[in-house]
């Protein structure tokens, strides 16, 4: 909250925190302007509507990124690193040892900066004077954004501020938490708002922006998650069209599962929220998780440690670029997917390599030599412009994808009947499998496989009410752990309350 606070005193907007290797996200520098000054054109709502979408960039950039945590607090991965205190805060989702006081802040201000953002952008635009079409979409986008951050905020932390209208220095410390039901209600009538406005489709140069799909895809996501099955269904079925075909926004399954994670391979059929990185910000360590960083940080810290190839007949590869060796994939989730044909685009099986004598590597922590391979950095993906290698890889990272909503709506649907069977088939053909009889166990499957390591599991596993069961030997604690511990930085001098379990 203070974060926020600091952002509405200075009244400063940061116009120029960019995301995108693309043209709708490229906007030059402007500098910073008062906002009282600052909307004064369609320009500078372009440029604050760039600034509102920065917040998506938690995907998957920085350390502290939303795909390496879930990840770790999942059964399919360990938190990894070089040690046991190496990237602290996967370690103690990882074990369930989180406190109020290791709790990562940015986890909360990262998404409340974007909801900050979103919030002026509402409060501004009704005042410029500026096409009404385009500012009836601008208006949808920052409604879905908002949304979206809400929805993780509410996911993570549950008990949460409601904020839709800037914190000022007199209403600050009066916050109070809204009611989870609260919170979902905004969000689902913001996505309902957004999905009116939005265009179906968009041209090349405007790749990233949340399309009438994209909201409707999320709306559908979150009716599941509050047992609104029906509705749930009927929105992913528009979203997902016939399993198998190509639906009324242009999504296709990919017919090549592994293509998913070519890191060129952006803005693919698949893709309905898309996480955008490039290395145009030429990132260094100076500023690195700043907020002006654009490079995915996932893809370092899933890579491998001193990799070498001392077999040169090895099929192996010849070199690979180093890595923190995080997110490895436990002994349990190598035994589920090991005879699937999605392994080797998801694991990077060293394990193998080494033990043949091919290769030689410096093994992270619990590292079985199990890598999760769909966000592997390659040798062709290190950029040349500048900045530390390591903190501009390009590869973009999926929100939410076809497979994700085909599975989504399945569940939906109660698992049973003649479409529910269809779209789970449709998901097990493109890579080749079999059709089995639909059912919650196979979706709960399915999901497992197609989506490891894209930091899902954990979110499935609560939603499913099977984490205290699965997570039980990791130390979950049921009525506990299903949630965060809200940071003591937010607490201090403030109404809010502390999540049930962690207080001090």
């Amino acid at each position: 909250m203070k974060k926020i606070l600091r952002n509405s005193l200075a009244v400063l907007l940061a116009v120029t925190t960019i995301t995108s290797c693309d043209d709708f996200l490229e906007v030059s520098p402007k500098g910073a302007f008062l906002t009282e000054n600052y909307y004064a054109n369609r320009d500078q709502v372009f440029a604050a509507l760039v600034a509102t979408y920065d917040a998506m960039r938690k995907n998957t950039g920085g350390f502290e990124n939303m795909v390496a945590l879930m990840n770790a607090g999942s059964d399919d991965h360990v938190a990894g690193g070089g040690s046991a205190s190496d990237g602290l805060q996967l370690h103690v989702f990882d074990d369930f040892t989180l406190t109020p006081d290791n709790m990562a802040t940015s986890y909360w201000d990262d998404h409340y900066q974007g909801i900050f953002r979103a919030n002026i952008l509402l409060q501004k635009i009704e005042g410029v004077a500026m096409d009404e079409a385009e500012k009836a979409r601008i208006i949808g986008e920052a409604k879905a954004l908002r949304a979206l951050y809400y929805f993780n905020l509410v996911r993570m932390f549950r008990n949460i501020p409601l904020l839709l209208e800037p914190l000022t220095a007199t209403n600050m410390y009066d916050v109070e938490q809204a009611s989870p039901d609260a919170v979902y209600d905004q969000i689902e009538a913001d996505l309902i708002d957004a999905k009116a406005v939005l265009p179906t489709t968009v041209p090349p140069s405007e790749n990233g922006r949340i399309t009438k799909g994209g909201a409707q895809a999320l709306l559908g996501k979150v009716y599941l998650y509050r047992g609104k099955n029906a509705q749930a269904a009927a929105e992913l079925a528009e979203v997902n069209g016939e399993p198998g075909g190509t639906s009324i926004y242009g999504y296709k399954l990919l017919d090549n599962f592994a293509d998913l994670w070519v890191f060129s391979n952006v803005y693919n059929s698949e893709s309905i929220i898309e996480c955008t990185h490039s290395n145009l910000s030429r990132n260094d360590w100076g500023f690195w998780g700043s907020g002006l960083d654009e490079g995915n940080t996932l893809n370092v810290m899933v890579g491998i440690r001193s990799y070498s190839r001392v077999n040169p007949a090895s099929s192996a590869p010849e070199a690979m670029p180093g890595g923190w060796s995080f997110n490895t994939f436990t002994q349990s989730f190598y035994d589920a997917i090991k005879d699937d044909p999605r392994f080797e685009a998801t694991v990077f099986d060293i394990a193998a390599y080494e033990a043949a004598g091919d290769v030689t590597y410096v093994h992270g922590d619990e590292d079985l030599g199990y890598y999760l391979n769909k966000f592997m950095p390659r040798m062709s993906d290190v950029s040349t412009l500048g900045g530390a290698v390591d903190l501009n890889y390009q590869q973009h990272s999926y929100i939410i994808r076809l497979a994700d909503t085909y599975l989504m709506e399945a569940e939906a649907l109660g698992a049973t009947g003649e479409r529910a069977q269809k779209l789970l088939d449709a998901v097990r053909a493109r890579v080749g499998l079999p059709s089995v009889p639909v059912s919650m166990d196979a979706i709960k499957r399915e999901r497992r496989l197609e989506l490891a390591g894209e930091g899902h599991r954990f979110f499935d596993l609560v939603r499913w009410g099977d984490a205290a069961t699965v997570l039980a030997p990791d130390g979950f604690e049921a009525g506990k752990h299903e949630i965060f511990p809200i940071p003591t930085k937010e607490l201090n001098g403030t109404k809010l309350k502390q999540n049930p379990g962690y207080e001090q």
